[in-house]
């Protein structure tokens, strides 16, 4: 799993310091953001020939490591 972890980058001169694919500039949301809206893997690397299918995959073991959370708390509105 870690060397999932590793192709995740932040920078806070790229893309506003957004966590990122291995330095470049996709943002890790765009890529959950296209796998969300319905697009396969193969497509997304098709369009995007930079990128390779372990981004995707460590894209979402970022995003997964991200909601494991121990709790949630509503905050006042």
């Amino acid at each position: 799993m870690n060397s999932f972890l590793d192709r995740i980058t932040i920078n806070p001169d790229i893309c506003h310091g957004k966590p990122c694919i291995r330095g470049l500039r996709y943002p890790v949301e765009l890529l959950l953001e296209l796998l969300s809206s319905g697009m396969t893997q193969a497509e997304i690397l098709e369009d995007y020939d930079d990128l390779e299918e372990a981004d995707i995959v460590s894209a979402l073991v970022f995003a997964t490591r991200l909601s494991q959370v121990k709790s949630v708390f509503k905050l006042a509105s």
